[in-house]
């Protein structure tokens, strides 16, 4: 970890440096050290003492500016918004991962489905199959305008039928069996 301590309007003594390098090692549980990079700037304006605490790591910035009557207590609440900082990013940039990973596993998922599925039954229907003339089936399947087809047993012969309704949707055509 780099660290550049400079003091404007103020000596950063060695006891300064000490504490904020010290403190600053909270946040290397969070990044790989060797790309982290931090410049701590601390000054007064009247009588509040003024820290300014920027990190890059990787190209992202992390910053907080904070003052108060102690320089400690400054640097302190600092380090507390940067590590807020980086645990929120961090946290979103963990749940962006996770929810491409379900992303692309769903699309693997659907994807094996789709050549999986090939001259299978795949959906299985049931329903009653009522006795009923030709004439009754026909205005059966036209009140039922979703509908293209309903099966029935034929009350003349006794056998299953299918009516459907034809690609024109006006006329109908009958499927009986031969024996």
């Amino acid at each position: 970890m780099n660290i550049k301590i400079t003091g404007k309007d103020l000596k950063a003594t060695e006891a300064i440096k000490d504490y904020t390098e010290k403190k600053l090692t909270r946040l290397v549980k969070y990044f790989d050290t060797e790309d982290l990079d931090a410049s701590v700037i601390i000054r007064t304006e009247r009588e509040d003492q003024i820290a300014e605490v920027n990190v890059t790591y990787r190209g992202e910035i992390y910053r907080a500016v904070t003052e108060n009557k102690d320089l400690y207590a400054s640097i302190d609440k600092n380090i507390d918004i940067l590590e807020g900082q980086v645990r929120k990013m961090k946290t979103k940039r963990e749940r962006m991962n996770k929810d491409d990973s379900i992303k692309v596993k769903e699309t693997l998922v659907s994807n094996e489905r789709k050549v999986q599925i090939e001259n299978e039954v795949i959906k299985t229907m049931y329903y009653d199959i009522k006795p009923m003339s030709v004439d009754d089936a026909k205005l059966k399947l036209q009140e039922r305008a979703g509908n293209t087809f309903l099966t029935f047993i034929n009350v003349d012969t006794g056998k299953v039928n299918v009516i459907y309704r034809l690609k024109d949707n006006v006329n109908y055509g009958l499927v009986e069996p031969e024996a």
